[in-house]
């Protein structure tokens, strides 16, 4: 892994992007230890869903909420890692036929197809323990201490919960045409997808050693930024390549999902994501990071990704 760079040898945001997705995908090949006894079907299930690729969004974002207060990027991979356990848990799940029954995810047959139900369940429920696990592994390896330990933890548990994650995840599931309106949409997003963002930045600023004031600040940019993220899925959806987006598009519509182009077209939804982008900049400017700048560019990434 690598220290922060000095800005006279600063990366590009597609070369840092790059690097910091390659040490997460490294770190995430040895997230389980060598010596646990283990069947390999469990195993198989999990680094085949954890190394199908993805952008990797949530880690890098707690590597530069980390590396903006100066944090080592070391001290940092672990909860990394643990966050990526816990979205591709959720990716696991959300593919089953009791949900949304999804051939495809990243342009490689999903886990339950490949492995069957059963294992794809159990092979879930081991990444969302296992994070918990690799979270720990950030106060034994780089001596983050325990009160932020403690708080991350329990922002993960709260975060990726049934207040969260999991609680957005049963809304989208009830939602539909017709009788889900935009609230309730905004909700099922803002869980579903947002939180998990906002958990990401608060603890790499809980590893940095963030104040409270830059944790409030950083919730904002989180919420704003996971709805805008959100939103151009929802417009990908419908405009999308099938070949970038490794899964096929037009799902929402086929599902008879509601999404903001169903509710307010899509010149105001890309509008919508434009707004949401600039406020959650506006918020990270406010909390006054050491070295914000690599939040401010996945910010500008997000808005205009085409995949």
């Amino acid at each position: 892994m690598r220290a922060v760079r000095s800005m006279s040898n600063r990366l590009s945001f597609e070369a840092y992007l790059q690097e910091v997705t390659g040490d997460v995908t490294e770190a995430l090949k040895h997230t389980l230890p060598e010596h646990w006894d283990i069947p390999r079907s469990l195993t198989e299930s999990m680094q085949y869903s954890l190394m199908a690729g993805g952008k990797r969004l949530r880690p890098l974002l707690v590597v530069a909420a980390a590396e903006a207060f100066g944090a080592e990027r070391t001290a940092a991979m672990p909860v990394a890692c643990a966050v990526e356990m816990v979205h591709t848990y959720s990716l696991i799940h959300d593919d089953l036929p009791a949900m949304d029954n999804d051939d495809y995810r990243r342009g490689k047959l999903t886990n339950h197809k490949v492995y069957g139900e059963a294992t794809a369940i159990l092979a879930g429920d081991a990444l969302l323990t296992h994070a918990f696990y690799s979270i720990v592994q950030t106060g034994r390896q780089s001596g983050v201490n325990a009160d932020a330990l403690l708080a991350i933890v329990q922002d993960l548990a709260e975060l990726a919960g049934a207040r969260g994650m999991v609680g957005g995840q049963v809304a989208d599931m009830e939602g539909e045409q017709g009788l889900t309106d935009l609230s309730q949409l905004q909700y099922i997003h803002l869980h579903k997808t947002g939180d998990l963002i906002v958990f990401s930045l608060l603890a790499g600023a809980r590893i940095g050693g963030a104040t409270e004031g830059q944790l409030e600040a950083l919730s904002v940019f989180g919420r704003d930024l996971g709805l805008a993220f959100q939103i151009q899925d929802d417009i990908l959806d419908l405009t999308g390549d099938e070949q970038k987006m490794g899964k096929k598009t037009q799902s929402d519509v086929n599902q008879q999902k509601v999404t903001y182009p169903y509710f307010i077209g899509m010149e105001a939804s890309v509008a919508e994501v434009k707004s949401l982008t600039q406020s959650a900049k506006d918020a990270l400017e406010r909390a006054q990071l050491p070295d914000a700048s690599r939040l401010m560019e996945i910010a500008d990434y997000l808005m205009s990704r085409d995949h």
